[in-house]
C-alpha cells in the first residue's frame, strides 16, 4: 500500500474527504495543485511530512461506537449533541460554503445548478447558526433546569409553554433545514459529481452528503429522544404542582 506521504493531495481528499480540514489548516491546495504528493507539498511549505501524515491518518479514522442513547438522561443527550453535532455543524459549514462558492464561481456557467446549491446552503448556514444559538442559549438550559428539579423532586411554577414553545420552533426549523437539503440533493442528483468535476467539486458534494447524513442523526436525537424526554419531565413538574 502506498504511504500517505507519497499519495497526491487530490487522491488523499478523494479517498477520505474528512482530511479536508487538515489540508485547509495548512493551506495545502488539493485542487489546482492536487497532483503534488503530500511529501512534495510539505517540502514546499517547510512542514514536517511525518507529523502531517499522522494528523491526516488520525482524521481519517472512522469511529463506529454505538451509543446507548435511549439510556441517556437529558443532560447526557445534550452533551452528546453539542459535542458530536453542534461542533461538527459549526466547523463544517464555513468550509462547505467556501468550496461551493469556488465551484459556483468557476463552474457555474457550465453547471448553473451549483449556483442554486450555493445559495441554498448559504441559507442553511444562516438558519442553522441562529437555530443552534437558540438551542444553546434558551432550550437546552431550560431542559437542564427542569431535569435538575425533577432529580430532587423539587417543585417550581413554570409559565405555560416553557418547554413546549421552543421545542415547537426547533422542530419547525429542523423540517425547513431538511427541505432545503432535499432540494440540494435533487439538484445534484443525490450528490453525484459530473464526469469532468474537479477535486473541489467532488469534495463539496461529498461534504454535502455527509452534512445531510449528520443532520438526520442530529434531528433524530432531538426530535425523537431529547424533546419527548424534556416534555415528560416538564409534565412531571406540572403534576408536582
Amino acid at each position: 500500500m502506498t504511504s500517505i506521504a507519497q499519495q497526491t493531495l487530490a487522491s488523499i481528499v478523494t479517498n477520505n474527504h474528512s482530511t479536508v480540514p487538515v489540508l485547509e489548516k495548512y493551506h495545502l491546495d488539493f485542487c489546482c495543485q492536487g497532483k503534488r504528493t503530500l511529501a512534495e507539498a510539505c517540502n514546499e511549505k517547510g512542514l514536517s511530512v511525518e507529523s502531517l501524515a499522522a494528523e491526516l491518518e488520525r482524521s481519517a479514522v472512522i469511529h463506529s461506537n454505538k451509543m446507548p442513547f435511549t439510556e441517556m438522561n437529558a443532560e447526557q443527550l445534550i452533551s452528546y449533541i453539542l459535542i458530536h453535532h453542534h461542533f461538527y455543524v459549526k466547523q463544517s459549514m464555513p468550509i462547505i460554503l467556501d468550496h461551493l462558492q469556488k465551484v459556483a464561481g468557476k463552474h457555474g456557467h457550465q453547471y448553473p445548478y451549483m449556483i442554486n446549491v450555493f445559495h441554498l446552503f448559504k441559507e442553511i448556514t444562516e438558519e442553522m447558526t441562529a437555530h443552534m444559538q437558540k438551542e444553546e442559549m434558551i432550550l437546552f438550559p431550560r431542559i437542564k433546569e427542569v431535569a435538575a428539579l425533577n432529580e430532587v423532586d423539587h417543585r417550581r411554577k413554570f409559565a405555560a409553554g416553557f418547554i413546549d414553545a421552543p421545542i415547537l420552533v426547533m422542530e419547525q426549523e429542523h423540517e425547513h433545514a431538511g427541505e432545503l437539503l432535499y432540494k440540494i440533493r435533487e439538484l445534484t442528483n443525490t450528490y453525484t459529481p459530473p464526469d469532468d468535476a474537479c477535486t473541489t467539486f467532488q469534495v463539496s458534494l461529498a461534504e454535502l452528503k455527509e452534512f445531510e447524513e449528520d443532520l438526520h442523526k442530529h434531528v433524530h436525537l432531538e426530535n425523537n429522544l431529547l424533546f419527548p424526554l424534556a416534555e415528560n419531565m416538564f409534565n412531571k413538574q406540572a403534576q408536582l404542582n
